[in-house]
């Protein structure tokens, strides 16, 4: 059996690609190289440059460690905290 493609469409791989240079950004605030930033979160440096591009294929782990490494982790958890369709939805079935 072929593994499902996924397919992202074009408004959403422009928040991938935003995630991604604000990834960048901070790691140029820090200023802190490709190759020093590769090194600390265990990754290979074109894993870090396709991650800086918001390559949607590269896996939540390897962000993970990224924004570990700038010490912005706690990010993550930021994630569908703030779930109000979902919230919503349930409220709906309170009723």
């Amino acid at each position: 059996m072929k593994p499902k493609k996924n397919i992202i469409f074009p408004k959403h791989l422009q928040i991938m690609e935003r995630l991604g240079e604000n990834i960048k950004l901070a790691r140029k605030r820090r200023k802190l190289t490709t190759v020093q930033v590769a090194e600390r979160a265990d990754i290979d440096r074109t894993t870090l440059y396709q991650i800086e591009k918001g390559n949607p294929k590269v896996s939540m782990g390897a962000y993970f460690n990224v924004l570990r490494v700038l010490g912005l982790q706690d990010d993550f958890l930021k994630l569908a905290a703030d779930d109000t369709l979902g919230r919503k939805l349930q409220d709906l079935d309170l009723l």
